[in-house]
C-alpha cells in the first residue's frame, strides 16, 4: 500500500476518533451504571496518571533531543496509554458518581473554572492532535512530525498538567 493511501486511511480514523470520543465521553456522563457503588477511589489514581503522563511527556522531549529515538517512542507511547487508561478510569468514576459542585468562593473559583474550562476544552482539541502526531511519526515522516509535535506537545502538557490541578483544587469537596 502507497504512502499516501496509508495517510489518507489514517486520516479517516484520526477524524472519527477525535469526534466520537468527545461525543461518547458526553453519553456515558448522562448513564449511571445501576447496582454499582461510586468509585471514589478514582481521582487519586487518574490525578496521578495526568502527572505521570505529563512528566513523562518532558522526559519523552528531552530523549528526542538528545536523539534517543527509541525511548522517545517507547515514552510517547506510554503517555498515549495512560491518557486511555486515565479516560476510562474518568469515565468509569463519572458513571457511577454524581458531579462534584467546587465549594471555593471568591477569586479562587474564577481560577478553577478558568483552569477547568481550558482543560476540558483542549482535551478535546488534543485529540486530533495527538493522532496525526503519533500517524506522522508511524510513517517515518519525521520533518511533519516534528512540525505537529512543536504544537501537541505543549497543549498535552497542558492538559496533563491541569488534570492534576483540578483534582487538587476538587479534592476538598468530594
Amino acid at each position: 500500500m502507497n504512502q499516501s493511501i496509508r495517510t489518507k486511511k489514517y486520516n479517516v480514523w484520526i477524524w472519527v476518533l477525535s469526534i466520537a470520543i468527545p461525543i461518547a465521553v458526553a453519553v456515558l456522563f448522562t448513564i449511571r451504571i445501576p447496582g454499582v457503588e461510586r468509585l471514589d477511589f478514582l481521582p487519586p489514581i487518574y490525578a496521578t496518571i495526568n502527572g505521570i503522563t505529563a512528566v513523562l511527556l518532558i522526559v519523552a522531549v528531552l530523549q528526542i533531543r538528545k536523539g534517543n529515538r527509541n525511548t522517545h517512542e517507547l515514552l510517547m507511547k506510554s503517555c498515549i496509554v495512560l491518557s486511555v487508561l486515565f479516560l476510562v478510569m474518568y469515565v468509569a468514576y463519572h458513571m457511577t458518581s454524581d458531579s462534584t459542585p467546587y465549594g471555593g468562593e471568591g477569586w479562587i473559583r474564577y481560577v478553577y473554572f478558568f483552569i477547568l474550562i481550558s482543560h476540558i476544552l483542549l482535551s478535546i482539541t488534543v485529540i486530533p492532535f495527538v493522532l496525526i502526531t503519533y500517524v506522522r511519526a508511524i510513517s517515518g515522516d519525521f520533518m511533519k512530525h516534528r512540525k505537529i509535535a512543536r504544537i501537541t506537545f505543549p497543549i498535552w502538557l497542558y492538559v496533563a498538567v491541569t488534570g492534576v490541578i483540578v483534582y487538587l483544587m476538587i479534592a476538598p469537596y468530594y
